[in-house]
């Protein structure tokens, strides 16, 4: 049986800023993306689309503020 280290792994934080920034960009395709969706959609569709974007953006805010917490701490 091999050995199995059950130390924990160091807290790397160096690329968060990176993988942060790259998630804000991939979250903005998807609201763009969306919005050429909502106009082949229904007014139902339409609705759960807006509140899903709605969502998409407390996230991206979310997300600038860690990006500001992560570039505090450096």
């Amino acid at each position: 049986m091999a050995y199995k280290d059950t130390h924990p792994k160091p807290d790397d934080r160096s690329d968060n800023v990176e993988k942060l920034q790259h998630m804000i960009h991939d979250t903005i395709e998807n609201i763009e993306a969306s919005h050429e969706t909502m106009q082949l959609s229904s007014e139902e569709e339409k609705q759960t689309i807006a509140e899903k974007n709605k969502r998409r953006e407390e996230a991206i805010e979310g997300m600038r503020a860690e990006i500001k917490d992560e570039s505090r701490s450096e």
